[in-house]
Parts: structure tokens; sequence; C-alpha cells
């Protein structure tokens, strides 16, 4: 039986920045609301998805599989979880997704609320293990003429393997409770909260509901984190797709979010010159994200946050700028390494270590750098450079 709602639920900042893909469509496929996430991966503007069909975002061979199997089912039991389906990207290559439904009677109809994630390419690290112990083993054969230390070389070398294995596979399963056990029940917190929204409620509800948003976009930010450091910890690093942007744009557009995020701190950004840039600009919301997070978790309670975008002749240059008591010297020089942070009494801002890292990661995937500078009177400033052009 399809779940009942009286309102259909229309796109807002939740909806269209969470994780995962997002769309509503009527029983026959007709995409009624889609999310921001879920344009980007198939590189469409979200007016031209509006009132497609979804069969059309499909290959030849999955509209088959949609038409036999996925609609049938959907009447049957009204919910779906976890199919794979090839979705076409808007330049013509194959985006594999997971694809959970479940059926929701609206006062308008019958519609459909979908949950798309990218999926997983598991098989390339299994080749990757595999090339690895091909090539040590015929350098082995090569080099090694004393068969009995070739013997206890491959003794040694096959307890590295196992070991190498396990943390391949503790790896692999972390990045699958992160992208999937943890951001899944996000999704549905911040879903089930814009609902929640759309209702007449009182002052403390309101203050409650408030509180939730706050506390399930906090965990997505961490998550986001613990993924990316998983990451790095396999050797992957973060990945980064350069494109060229305004930054100051990018930078204004990211502190509008940020000031939902932190009502009771004022976000001020300063400009200074113009020039061309390219960038992901995704990891510069995360890069400029986690720094405005650190500067509202450590420095004064209220007190103002500059963040600065500008060009120089040879570089660009972010700078994010907070009053408070500084960075004691015994932390600054590992401040970017993980799970190093400072002391505060705001329990509900404390970390787990990882923003700063992820920071300093972000820059050098732009082949920039990032540093801090700390005193009593001039308060802590972190300064994000970046060469003019990033390839």
């Amino acid at each position: 039986m399809p779940k009942h709602h009286d309102v259909l639920p229309g796109p807002d900042i939740l909806f269209d920045e969470a994780d995962c893909g997002l769309l509503l469509t009527a029983e026959n496929g007709q995409i009624a609301q889609v999310n921001l996430t879920f344009c980007r991966w198939l590189g469409y503007p979200r007016k031209e998805l509006l009132g497609r069909n979804i069969q059309e975002l499909m290959s030849l061979e999955w509209r088959t599989f949609h038409k036999t199997y996925w609609t049938p089912l959907m009447q049957i039991q009204g919910v779906i979880a976890d199919v794979k389906f090839d979705l076409v990207h808007y330049n013509g290559h194959s985006i594999a997704m997971m694809l959970s439904a479940v059926s929701c009677e609206h006062s308008t109809g019958i519609f459909h609320e979908m949950t798309l994630f990218k999926a997983e390419d598991r098989p390339r690290y299994e080749r990757a293990l595999l090339n690895a112990r091909m090539l040590a083993e015929r350098h082995l054969a090569k080099h090694l003429k004393d068969q009995r230390l070739l013997d206890i070389t491959q003794d040694k070398l096959r307890i590295t393997y196992a070991a190498a294995e396990d943390r391949a596979l503790f790896a692999e399963q972390l990045i699958g409770i992160v992208s999937h056990d943890l951001r899944n029940p996000l999704s549905a917190i911040k879903m089930a909260t814009e609902l929640l929204g759309r209702r007449e409620m009182d002052a403390k509800q309101t203050q409650i509901l408030g509180h939730i948003i706050h506390s399930a976009e906090r965990a997505q930010r961490l998550v986001g984190d613990l993924l990316d450091f998983t990451l790095t910890q396999v050797g992957r690093g973060i990945a980064v797709v350069p494109n060229p942007v305004d930054l100051h744009e990018l930078v204004a557009n990211c502190l509008d979010e940020l000031r939902f995020a932190f009502p009771g701190h004022e976000l001020k950004h300063e400009r200074l010159g113009q020039g061309d840039f390219c960038a992901d600009s995704d990891r510069l919301h995360q890069l400029i994200g986690n720094l405005v997070a650190n500067a509202v978790a450590y420095g004064a309670a209220d007190n103002l946050v500059t963040i600065s975008s500008s060009f120089e002749d040879r570089a660009v240059v972010i700078t994010v700028h907070n009053l408070g008591f500084p960075i004691p010297p015994e932390l600054l020089k590992d401040l970017f390494e993980p799970m190093i942070r400072g002391s505060h009494d705001n329990a509900e801002l404390r970390s787990v270590g990882l923003g700063l890292f992820i920071v300093r990661e972000i820059a050098r995937a732009h082949d920039g750098e990032v540093t801090v500078s700390s005193s009593l009177t001039g308060g802590t400033t972190f300064t994000a450079t970046f060469p003019r052009s990033v390839t």
C-alpha cells in the first residue's frame, strides 16, 4: 500500500543539496521533482528534466527492465530497494546507479519517491591488488637466485599481502558504511524534516525541528570528511574536477548556505580583484565550509567571521579570519594532520579532527597550499592559496 501525503513536496536547500539523487515521479515515470545533485550527475539543467520520463534517461536494456520488472513490482508491493540501473549522461556516457523507491499517495495522485546513489567500482581495487601481487612475484623470481631466501621472502610477502588485503577490505567496508549505511538514514532524516517543516508548528516544535536539521547537516559534514579521509588512506586521494568558476560568486553562495547552518554568527565576505580561475566548485565549497565551521567552533562566541576572496598577480587566495584565543604554538605544526583538534566548551561543534586535514588535501589536489597564523591581538587566519591556472 502506498504511503499518504497531503501535499506534493517541492525542492528546497535540504532536497537540492542532498548527497544522493532525489526524484519524484508519477506512476508512468514522468519526473515531477528532481534535486540539483541528480541534475549535476547527469549534466542536465533541472528544467530539461521536469516533465520528462525517467525511462528516457536509461539505456535500451534498462528501459526494458524498468517496464517488465520495475513497474509491475512497484504496483504490487509499493517499494523497491537497491536495484542497479545504468543512466545515460547528457554527453552520452553511462553512469551506474543504485536506485530505491517507495510509492506514495498525494492529493494529486500516486507518485514514486526515488533515492539514487552512484555505484561503487569495487573490481578496480581487486585488480590493483592482483597486479601488485603479480609484479612483486615476478620481481622476486628474477632477482632472488637463492631458493631458500626466495621461499622465506615469499612467506613474508604472503603475510604482507594478507595484511594489505585485510586493510583494503576494512577500508572498502568503511567506505560502504559511510556512503550507504550512514548517508541513507541522514538523507531520510532530512527529507522527513522537510515534510514536517511544511506543517503548522508552535515555537517549541519549530525550535526542535531546527535542532534536528542542524544535527543532520553536521552529521553529513562529518560523514563526508570521514569518507574523504578513508579514500586518502587507501591511496586514492581526494579527486577534483577543475572547471572555470566565478570565485567571488562561489564564495558568496557558499556563505549563504553556511548562514543557515550557523545562524548565531555573522559571516562577512570581502572581495578583491577579478580574474580567471579553474577549480572544483564542490570541493571549494567543502574547503570553505570546514574553515568557517572551525572558526565558529574555536573563535570568540557571537563574533564576526571574515571570509575574503582575492586575486593576486599569480595566485588566488581565500582567507577565513576570526578573533578569540590563539591556537597554542605546540599545535600549529601538526594542525593539518588527521585527528588533531583544539579544545573548547561548545560540545555541539566538536569534530573528530578531520576538517583541517581535508582542507589541506583539497588545497593540494588543486596544486595549492593552506597556512595558518594565530595571535591574541590579530586573531586566527587560515589562508588557502592556489595558482591562477589549475590543470
